[in-house]
């Protein structure tokens, strides 16, 4: 399997740094082949402005989408973001390793995302009509490659936890997991995501390590999260609602968008440091 893995993180000697290391050389150990990118040794440029599409006439208003969707259908996207769709295409999966901070992925992780997903290859994909909309939600470019997260947090899992302060982790981490990766039909793989990562010394690395050496030698045999497809008859089009006989019908939230019924994991493969 060819696997394209974003890390973003300032620090190299970090723990996520480590995890990286392991991840990787697990990975390669295992017979996958692994590309690289490291956003920070890279100095990825992460804002979108009108440098980003030099086809864009001094005088023409930036309407990021527009200019996306051009670009990217003349083949005139900045060298940067070629190179990294290249990579995308190229790969049968992707990993993004990242620490959560303020709940949210590196507004460097961010950029890349919003620079490199253009129009006409991570949306905008598919003619609608009246049973569909789009290829979109388990369906798109990358349908067929997996994709996961390998997060670091600084809280206890219990803060994480259905019931936790911070909120379920399922929750914080769904608008990447569904709203990123899944939206341009990646199959979502469970995350692998490293609690108390301020407090971890070096006897507690070494079992986390392990763990995610296993969870790399399941990479491709693990089950997806077993989201919902937008084309697949469980959302009234065009209004986008899930069916009324669907789930209780009072209930609301990120948790009604998985088929608790479908045999594959929702279930958080976490390590606690």
């Amino acid at each position: 399997m060819k696997i394209l893995f974003v890390f973003a993180h300032p620090e190299q000697r970090s723990l996520t740094g480590a995890l990286r290391d392991v991840a990787i050389k697990e990975l390669e150990a295992q017979g996958h082949e692994v590309r690289l990118t490291d956003l920070y040794a890279d100095g990825w440029k992460s804002e979108v402005d009108r440098a980003d599409f030099p086809l864009l006439r001094p005088e023409e208003r930036l309407k990021p989408v527009t200019a996306s969707h051009d670009a990217y259908a003349q083949d005139a996207l900045t060298g940067d973001v070629k190179a990294e769709i290249e990579k995308l295409l190229w790969a049968d999966a992707l990993i993004l390793h990242f620490p959560l901070w303020w709940f949210a992925m590196p507004a460097i992780l961010k950029g890349w995302v919003d620079r490199v997903f253009a129009y006409g290859l991570a949306y905008g994909v598919g003619e609608h009509s009246e049973k569909r909309w789009g290829d979109r939600y388990g369906e798109g470019t990358f349908a067929g490659k997996r994709a996961m997260l390998i997060v670091t947090a600084g809280g206890w899992a219990e803060h994480y936890a259905p019931r936790g302060v911070n909120g379920p982790i399922d929750d914080l981490l769904f608008p990447i997991n569904h709203g990123i990766l899944y939206y341009p039909g990646y199959d979502v793989l469970p995350p692998f995501v490293v609690y108390r990562a301020d407090k971890l010394d070096e006897a507690g690395f070494a079992p986390i390590a392990e763990d995610l050496r296993e969870r790399m030698r399941s990479f491709a045999t693990i089950a997806p999260i077993a989201y919902r497809r937008q084309n697949g008859g469980d959302y009234l089009i065009p209004s986008m609602q899930l069916r009324p006989e669907i789930g209780d019908p009072g209930a609301t939230g990120f948790a009604l968008h998985v088929d608790e019924g479908k045999p594959a994991s929702r279930t958080l493969i976490s390590a606690v440091g």
